[in-house]
């Protein structure tokens, strides 16, 4: 979670560094719409995809203390990713223009930011393959329980930004900070590397064809492939929808989406990561009260933490963003487009929020197929409330990109909730005692933060937004947890000591 953090922080001040630069401009429409893609590789086939399938397979080898087994393994579905993501690459590359005219950005009119995004997207084609050989390095030290140096990948991605910005850009411009891209992904890679020592890790050249590991993983990577797939197309069509909007509606639901990740990020991803080799290795002992058990613990933890953001980032949501964005290029009219992404998008905190957990749940159980399933009816309806909420916010007045965001909350809280309900079907209950616990405190103290930050925003409007921004949020914070420790929430009592605790 530390990890996590510092990651979170280091995006923050890459994107506010990249918003003093470049604001909502066109240039920054053409980046994102150009980075869509080899993100969508990234995700479609590395990335999450991958662990998925690859960690419970990886951990079965370990458990039997098959260590060449494993090795094995990883060596062969590195070779398979490596040529699968490189093939791929190359093609995206030769059909670019192609691809930026019909697919990432149609609705983009002027040749010039036509042509500039197809630069910028051959040059951040190099990073999917880096990423790739990234993600399976991150999953195998993750079944090892070895968290620290793969929680600060992302953060070392984020320093390939920041680097980019103070350096290559004031040279190359926009250019600069594609070539970023490119250089965060290799040092997500290379900060991972010194975790390998003491792991008897070894490389064999070999593809795995007739290995029946390697077929499995494959086996599992389909459906979930076919869900990440479904995910990263409502993402591009969020970008074709918002490329034919008002100039700077691409990079408003970009800043506003990664405002929210970053407590989902902090508070689920971090989580997630450490409970699936858990739950994977308390479902290949035939443990499942214990892991219903620790899945419900950790799907409490999640809302206690995930809850109080959520509402904190809906109220004080205008100077936060004024407080981190607002300088140079990005201007009070930027403010207020990012802002009004994040009033919807922050609503769906903790439906993205438990979905990190749910779903690790079902990959423990070597059930790629179910989330697949449920996650392709919900992405579906995603596409449909995203066509249909963004005219009708356009016809009665609203900003139309604040209908994307909106969307994306409805479709993901079905989702979860739809996943909650096959979860406690197959495991024959969700230990509800053991949720309730703490589940009516947060919401208690959620409740009675908001009546505060409330009072507070009257009582500073007009003031400075580091008063009304900075403080409220430290404000807010320290009630929510107050209350819900009067309430008798587990997590506000155990929490000074986890955060306090050195080993």
């Amino acid at each position: 979670m530390v990890g996590f953090v510092l990651s979170s922080l280091m995006g923050l001040i890459s994107d506010i560094l990249v918003s003093r630069a470049f604001g909502t401009n066109p240039e920054l429409d053409a980046f994102y719409a150009a980075n869509r893609l080899p993100e969508t590789l990234f995700n479609l086939m590395a990335a999450g995809v991958l662990a998925s399938a690859f960690l419970p397979t990886f951990t079965d080898f370990l458990t039997r203390r098959n260590h060449d087994g494993a090795w094995r393994l990883t060596s062969a579905i590195a070779n398979l990713v490596l040529i699968a993501l490189g093939s791929v690459s190359l093609i995206c590359w030769l059909a670019a223009p192609w691809l930026v005219r019909t697919v990432l950005a149609p609705g983009f009119k002027d040749p010039s930011q036509i042509k500039l995004t197809v630069s910028l997207l051959r040059v951040m084609l190099l990073s999917p393959t880096i990423f790739s050989l990234s993600g399976l390095l991150m999953a195998t030290l993750n079944a090892h329980q070895h968290f620290a140096l793969p929680a600060l990948a992302p953060a070392s991605y984020r320093l390939g930004w920041i680097i980019s910005v103070l350096v290559f850009v004031p040279r190359f411009g926009i250019d600069g900070l594609a070539w970023g891209v490119v250089l965060g992904a290799g040092l997500h890679l290379a900060v991972q590397l010194p975790a390998l020592r003491g792991l008897r890790a070894q490389y064999i050249f070999d593809l795995g064809l007739r290995n029946p590991a390697v077929g499995q993983v494959v086996r599992l990577m389909g459906p979930r492939m076919i869900g990440a797939a479904v995910v990263q197309i409502n993402f591009i069509v969020n970008n074709i929808i918002a490329s034919g909007q008002p100039e700077g509606s691409v990079t408003a639901i970009t800043f506003a989406f990664r405002l929210m990740l970053m407590p989902q990020a902090v508070i689920a991803q971090a989580i997630a990561i450490a409970a699936l080799p858990t739950f994977s290795a308390q479902v290949a002992r035939g443990k499942h009260d214990e892991m219903r058990a620790s899945l419900a613990t950790t799907l409490r933890g999640v809302i206690f933490l995930s809850l109080p953001a959520s509402l904190g980032l809906i109220l004080l949501r205008r100077p936060v963003v004024a407080l981190l964005y607002q300088r140079g290029e990005f201007t009070t009219a930027s403010t207020e487009l990012v802002a009004w992404a994040l009033l919807w998008y922050a609503a769906g905190l903790v439906g993205h929020a438990v979905f990190e957990i749910i779903v690790r749940a079902f990959y423990a159980m070597k059930d790629t197929r179910t989330p697949v399933i449920v996650g392709v009816l919900a992405m579906s309806l995603n596409i449909l409330f995203s066509l249909t909420f963004s005219a009708w916010f356009a016809r009665i007045g609203w900003a139309p990109h604040g209908g994307l965001a909106l969307a994306n909350t409805l479709a993901t809280a079905l989702e979860c909730l739809t996943l909650l309900w096959l979860m406690r079907r197959r495991m024959g209950g969700l230990d509800i005692g053991r949720l309730r616990r703490g589940l009516l405190a947060s919401v208690g103290a959620t409740l009675a933060m908001g009546v505060a930050l409330w009072l507070w925003l009257s009582f500073t409007e007009g003031s400075s937004i580091w008063l009304t921004g900075g403080v409220g949020v430290i404000a807010g914070a320290g009630v929510y947890w107050l209350i819900a420790l009067a309430l008798g929430a587990p997590e506000a009592r155990h929490l000074p000591g986890m955060l306090l605790r050195r080993d």
